[in-house]
């Protein structure tokens, strides 16, 4: 049960990726820096990539640590105070957070799944944080998706499959 749990966990994490990077690579330049909710569209994809990063870590203290991008400073970041990146580098960090996902699920276990989160601020088993992280990322991403419907009048699937990953 625990490698199917884990399977379809990682699946679920790609494919709420893919969405988000179907999101990035197809907001048009002019709309980068717009506002969208509380923040720009690009804050909200900072601010969604971010948390992603944090929550797949076992601690604040082990985020700290470990954070490899060299953009990530600060404490938690609320969309209308974080930075944005741009196009590119929200890729890379896109590419960064979905490795780490598949990593850091790969090494899950019966287990650190039932312990805490290891954020002060929740008190959720890690299972429920992947979970939580998940809805975290298609919040945004539909926030994101509904704009670019708006501003370009597309009538495109919101949905990707699992399975692939559109590294171009």
């Amino acid at each position: 049960m625990l490698n199917y749990f884990k399977t379809i966990l990682t699946d679920q994490f790609e494919a709420a990726l893919c969405m988000l990077h179907k999101c990035i690579k197809e907001c048009p330049s002019e709309h980068w820096e717009s506002k969208v909710g509380r923040g720009s569209f690009c804050q909200i994809v900072y601010h969604t990539l971010y948390h992603v990063d944090l929550y797949l870590s076992l601690s604040v203290e082990v985020y700290n640590q470990t954070r490899s991008p060299r953009w990530i400073t600060g404490e938690r970041v609320g969309t209308e105070s974080c930075i944005g990146l741009s196009r590119d580098e929200s890729l890379v960090y896109l590419g960064h957070c979905y490795n780490k996902a598949d990593r850091t699920i790969s090494a899950e276990t019966t287990k650190s799944l039932q312990a805490r989160a290891g954020f002060d601020w929740l008190t959720l088993s890690r299972g429920e944080l992947h979970l939580y992280s998940l809805r975290h990322i298609m919040h945004h991403t539909g926030q994101l998706s509904a704009f670019l419907r708006k501003v370009t009048n597309s009538d495109d699937d919101w949905w990707v499959d699992s399975g692939w990953f559109g590294w171009d």
